[in-house]
Formats: C-alpha cells, sequence, structure tokens
C-alpha cells in the first residue's frame, strides 16, 4: 500500500503539528515496512529523524498558488498513493483517491481572538470540504474532539474517529531533578506561546506564589506571530524555542510543569511532561482531561493555579505521587498504537472506495 500524507506541518520548527506529522509518519514507516509513506508538500521540509527507507519525500511537481486545486492531485497521482491523509485540516478539493482529513482541534472556530494571524483560510475551507464529504473520514486525537466535530459540523458520528496521540520516546526522565544551573528550583511552561494558552493567568499565579517558593518560572516553545509579549519580569527566563533532545532535562529538573491551556485538541506536552516523571498542573480542559486522566492537578483560575503551584513546591509527598501517576498515565499512549489504528482506517477507506 502507498500512502500519501501532507506534510506541510513539517515546515514549522516546533509545536504539535510538526510533531503529529512526524512521530506518525516514522511508526507508520517502521510499524508497516511493506507499505511506503509519501511525505508531500509545496513548501521545502525536511524528513523526520529515524526515517526509514520506505517513508519519502514526494515528487517535485506542480507547487504554487493552486496546490490543493492541482498540485497535490498530481503528486498523488505521481506517486501512486491509494489514499491521502490530510494531516492539517485541508485535504485537495477535487479527485478520486479516498482521504482522511485530521481535524486537531476547533479552535478556528470557537474564538478568534485565538487565531488573528493565518487562520481565516481554514475557518473558510475546512467546512466546505466537510460539507462536500471531499474525505471519507475525519480524524481527530480525542474523544472529546471528537464530539465537538459531530455537533459543530452535523456529520454523523461514525464518519469522525478519534485515535489519540503519544509523546515520542526520546521523553524520559534524566538526572538533576528540581535544579536549574543555578540551583534555584523552577516551574516550567512548554509549548507555542499563542493567545489560548494563558500565559498570562500562569504569570499571575507564579508572581502570587514566588515569595512563598523561591522558584523562578522558565517558559520554553515558539512564539506565534499573534502572540502578544508580556513584559520582562525579574524570575521569568524565555527560553525560545529548545531543541526537542533538550526538553527532557528540562521537564525532568521541574518542580512540576504547569499548563494552564484554555483549549485544547489533545495536550501533548501534558504526556511529554509526565513521561519524563515531571509533577503536572493543567487546566479542566476536556480534552487535557481525557489525556492526563486524573494523573494531574487540574487548576484553572491563577488563585487555583498559585494554589496548586505552592502545594507541589511545599511537598515532596505530593510531587513523588504525581511522578508516579504521571508515568503510569504515560503507559497508556504508544506511537505504535496510534499508527495501528491510524492505518487501519487507510485500510478501511481503500476497502470502502474499491466497493
Amino acid at each position: 500500500m502507498i500512502v500519501a500524507l501532507d506534510a506541510t506541518p513539517l515546515t514549522l520548527t516546533s509545536g504539535g503539528l510538526a510533531r503529529y506529522v512526524a512521530d506518525l509518519s516514522v511508526a507508520l514507516a517502521r510499524g508497516y515496512p511493506e507499505d511506503t509513506y509519501v511525505l508531500l508538500s509545496d513548501q521545502k521540509f525536511v524528513l523526520p529523524g529515524g526515517a526509514c527507507a520506505n517513508l519519502v519525500e514526494g515528487p517535485e511537481t506542480n507547487k504554487g498558488k493552486r496546490w490543493w486545486l492541482r498540485g497535490v492531485r498530481h503528486a498523488i497521482a505521481t506517486a501512486g498513493a491509494l489514499v491521502f491523509h490530510g494531516t492539517n485540516f485541508e485535504v485537495p478539493y477535487l479527485g478520486r483517491t479516498p482521504a482522511i482529513l485530521t481535524v486537531h482541534d476547533l479552535s478556528p472556530w470557537r474564538n478568534p481572538a485565538w487565531h488573528t494571524v493565518g487562520a481565516e483560510r481554514v475557518r473558510t475551507r475546512t467546512p466546505w470540504l466537510i460539507r462536500l464529504r471531499r474525505a471519507r473520514l475525519i480524524l481527530t486525537v480525542s474523544e472529546a474532539m471528537r464530539s465537538e466535530i459531530v455537533t459543530h459540523f452535523g456529520v454523523p458520528e461514525d464518519c469522525v474517529r478519534a485515535v489519540p496521540l503519544a509523546a515520542s520516546s526520546l521523553f524520559r526522565a534524566v538526572e538533576g531533578r528540581h535544579e536549574l544551573r543555578n540551583g534555584k528550583p523552577y516551574f516550567l511552561f512548554v509549548g507555542t506561546l499563542e493567545p489560548r494558552k494563558n500565559l498570562a493567568g500562569l504569570i499571575g499565579a507564579w508572581q502570587a506564589t514566588r515569595e512563598a517558593t523561591g522558584a523562578e518560572l522558565l517558559i520554553a516553545g515558539r512564539t506565534r506571530a499573534d502572540f502578544v509579549p508580556i513584559p520582562p519580569m525579574e524570575g521569568i527566563k524565555y527560553l525560545g524555542e529548545v531543541p526537542d533532545d533538550g526538553l527532557p532535562a528540562l521537564f525532568s529538573g521541574a518542580l512540576a510543569f504547569v499548563y494552564p491551556t484554555f483549549y485544547e485538541g489533545f495536550g501533548l506536552p501534558v504526556l511529554e511532561a509526565m513521561q519524563c516523571g515531571c509533577p503536572v498542573i493543567t487546566s479542566r480542559d476536556p480534552a487535557v482531561a481525557e489525556a492526563s486522566g486524573g494523573a494531574a492537578i487540574q487548576a484553572d483560575s491563577p488563585g487555583e493555579i498559585a494554589q496548586a503551584m505552592r502545594a507541589v513546591a511545599a511537598s515532596a509527598e505530593l510531587r513523588r505521587e504525581l511522578q508516579e501517576k504521571g508515568l503510569a498515565r504515560a503507559r497508556h499512549f504508544s506511537w505504535e498504537r496510534t499508527a495501528r489504528e491510524t492505518h487501519a482506517l487507510y485500510e478501511e477507506v481503500i476497502t470502502g472506495a474499491n466497493r
């Protein structure tokens, strides 16, 4: 079987979309060596690290402004793909090759303030692709999101499938827990800096706890263009984008990973922190609650977040309890499982197209 996947998220330097395409495609190629997985985009990208010989870049053909109308169909045909996986809200407008469309979350529609740059295309095109049934199945990443998609777009329940994500195997506990090189304890945020991550709430909570905990706040991640910068403050360190191989040490050394996001489709950084043995404080967002499975402290308001931060900093026993629960929860997920369940959907749509 030859499968074509949209590789455009790999043009991003970090974040959940890039992780999704990279880890999924590598797991598919390793798990199904008899198949060929072809990554397609009209933009330059780098093949994921650890790629097998059956994970390849698609043909250099018909790239440009009409990519989703013409170019991608030509590339799919040239590759001989039996199915196309639109990994980020888009599939070809036309064509006979069956397609699966991944809708990660409904943030472009839930709150316009969360996406003030570059989301209009998704808001306009994705609903039409769904109405026209250009994808035989809609794939999403949590049961919470599956329910939202069914309700929001008015599609039959059996047309939307949930396949959870997982933390990469590189996320493992390392030595140096609870201290940075300067010896000070710290709380950690890792994620794309964007409006819906609630950085202002996190910083307000940290300010309220700093005297009691003596902890700094480290913030790591790519800054999106629509993020309003927060003025520098003593005790806050903005690390920018940290390479993947540098994140396990950050997670392992933190008092807690604090992720007070307003809204997620899954909340992958929560699992990454847990797999490193890092205590997690996160929001009550339904998808994040589903992913964390009771292994995190949930808090929404700055007051609640501050209370949780003080409790974690004050109690080694609570930190150990959260570490153990988090490690156990992370073991429920793997990219091998994600690849297996996704591969089954490829087979399903190919079989349906041949009937």
